[in-house]
C-alpha cells in the first residue's frame, strides 16, 4: 500500500515500475498543471478533494473533515491502461477513472487550510504521473446537504492510455491477469468494492464487472 513517505521519495520514472519516458510528465509539467488548476479555483473557500477510488480508503492527505458526497454527471469506469503500480507495459491492467454520464458517490476531503499546496503537490505526484487524468473543479453535494466546489480527477479521453467502449468481459480478463510492483490489479478492485460496501454505496456498473470477474474465476 502507498504511504506518504513513499510518495515523497518516489521517482516517477521508476518507483511505480518502469514507465516509458514519453508517458511521464516532468516535475515542471506537474507543477505547471497544479498552478493552472489552482488559478481556476472558483471560490476562496476551503479546498475539497473528491475520492472515488483508492483515495477513499488510503487518502494520504492532511485533512480536517471528510463526508460522503454525490457527484452528478460522472461515473466510475476502469478505462485507463495501467502500465505502472498494479500493471506493467508488458502486462497492463486497468485503472479507475471517471467518465461522463450518470453519477458517483464517494468521499469528500477538506484539506487543512495551511497545507494546500504541499498536499496537492503530493497528490499530483500520485495521480498525474502520466497525465491520463484531467483535474477539474466540480460541484459536490455533501451528505450534510451542503454543496462545495471540489477537485475531481476524471479520465483524459484524449490520452493514449484511455480505453474507450471496452467490453466488460475483456476488461475483467485484463484486471484478473495484471500485476505490478504495488500488487495485483484484482486486489485493487476488491479493495474498492469492499470500500463501497462499507459506506453503503451501490454501483451497478461495478457490480456487473464483479459478476464478470466471478465468472472468470469459475472457468
Amino acid at each position: 500500500m502507498l504511504t506518504r513517505e513513499f510518495l515523497k521519495n518516489a521517482d516517477c520514472q521508476s518507483s511505480f515500475g518502469p514507465i516509458e519516458e514519453c508517458l511521464v510528465l516532468s516535475a515542471e509539467q506537474r507543477a505547471a498543471s497544479l498552478q493552472d488548476f489552482l488559478a481556476r479555483k472558483p471560490s476562496s473557500g476551503p479546498l475539497w478533494i473528491f475520492g472515488y477510488g483508492s483515495l477513499m480508503w488510503n487518502p494520504l492527505l492532511d485533512y480536517d473533515q471528510v463526508e460522503t458526497a454525490y457527484l452528478a454527471g460522472w461515473s466510475r469506469d476502469f478505462c485507463l491502461t495501467l502500465v505502472a503500480g498494479r500493471g506493467t507495459s508488458a502486462n497492463p491492467g486497468r485503472m479507475l477513472a471517471l467518465v461522463e454520464g450518470g453519477h458517483t458517490v464517494g468521499r469528500a476531503f477538506k484539506l487543512s487550510c495551511d497545507s494546500w499546496e504541499a498536499e496537492l503537490a503530493l497528490l499530483w505526484k500520485r495521480e498525474m504521473i502520466t497525465g491520463c487524468y484531467r483535474p477539474l473543479w466540480q460541484t459536490l453535494t455533501l451528505e450534510s446537504g451542503r454543496t462545495v466546489d471540489a477537485l475531481v480527477f476524471v479520465a483524459n479521453t484524449e490520452h493514449t492510455l484511455f480505453c474507450a467502449n471496452e467490453c466488460l468481459t475483456h476488461k475483467a480478463k485484463v484486471i484478473t491477469a495484471a500485476k505490478g510492483p504495488l500488487g495485483k490489479n484484482l486486489s485493487y478492485f476488491e479493495e474498492m468494492m469492499a470500500t463501497l460496501q462499507r459506506f453503503g454505496i451501490e454501483e451497478p456498473s461495478m457490480l456487473a464487472l464483479t459478476e464478470q470477474l466471478v465468472k472468470l474465476s469459475r472457468e
